[in-house]
């Protein structure tokens, strides 16, 4: 039953992933407000999985949407979260193990195992921002699988040989873990941000008889922008001028 609840919840966020790019251009200044920034962010990630032998970093790049929810009593304290819609984790030339078939063990013997794993990953982070535009953030990080595969590669007679294993099965659903990044805002309120962002996860990769001591590890480096923030602040601003546009009762009126 929970397995079939994944599934679904799996299913919803990666048919909505490719809709929620154009939703947040279409609708970004609703969603935009005094106290809310949103915007959509994206860039690249190194990513590894510790205690893994002859691993190397494994580069991917990363596309999502943030939420900047400040602090009404102090603006300069806020909840960063959103949803990292595309964020592959993972190694390089991992160890080439068997895959219980003959010709195919024969084919990658000196190749090359590259293991990428994709989550769907939601950062819950305090975020403060000083006066200077530099801002820290710290907090835990979520993350729901939607796919992971063994990569095999090889060349024989200078072509390339690839093959992919599903190994979705042997990996945690749920990722979970700590992220501190820093960054710079370059225009607080409507221009890009650059954020600088490390993961520690604390949820081993495999499950079952898989190595209980491999945890993700990667490092963001992203750009953000906030959409729709200006023509929401014009908003703002006709609404508050339609407000100050009060007809005075005729005995308050100035006289001549």
């Amino acid at each position: 039953m929970k397995k079939n609840i994944f599934i679904v919840i799996t299913f919803f966020c990666i048919s909505s992933a490719r809709s929620q790019v154009l939703i947040s251009l279409i609708f970004g200044d609703k969603l935009n407000s005094e106290f809310l920034e949103f915007g959509l962010e994206g860039g690249v990630n190194f990513s590894t999985i510790s205690n893994m032998e002859s691993s190397a970093t494994n580069p991917g790049f990363n596309l999502g949407f943030y939420f900047d929810l400040r602090s009404k009593k102090n603006p300069a304290w806020m909840i960063n979260t959103g949803v990292i819609v595309k964020s592959p984790m993972g190694a390089q030339s991992i160890p080439v193990y068997s895959l219980n078939d003959e010709n195919l063990d024969n084919t990658f013997a000196n190749g090359t195992v590259n293991r990428e794993i994709r989550y769907f990953n939601v950062p819950i982070l305090i975020k403060y921002q000083f006066k200077n535009n530099i801002y820290v953030k710290a907090g835990p990080q979520f993350g729901l699988l939607a796919k992971a595969f063994d990569e095999f590669k090889n060349e024989i007679d200078k072509d390339d040989i690839v093959y992919k294993k599903n190994i979705r099965d042997q990996i945690h659903v749920i990722d979970a873990g700590l992220a501190a990044g820093l960054g710079y805002h370059l225009n607080v309120g409507n221009g890009l941000n650059f954020t600088v962002q490390y993961y520690y996860g604390l949820v081993t990769v495999m499950k079952g008889d898989g190595p209980n001591n491999q945890f993700n590890r990667s490092w963001y480096i992203t750009a953000g922008i906030p959409i729709g923030k200006g023509k929401a602040a014009q908003r703002r601003a006709k609404e508050e001028a339609d407000l100050n546009k009060i007809i005075l009762p005729e005995d308050e009126k100035p006289k001549n």
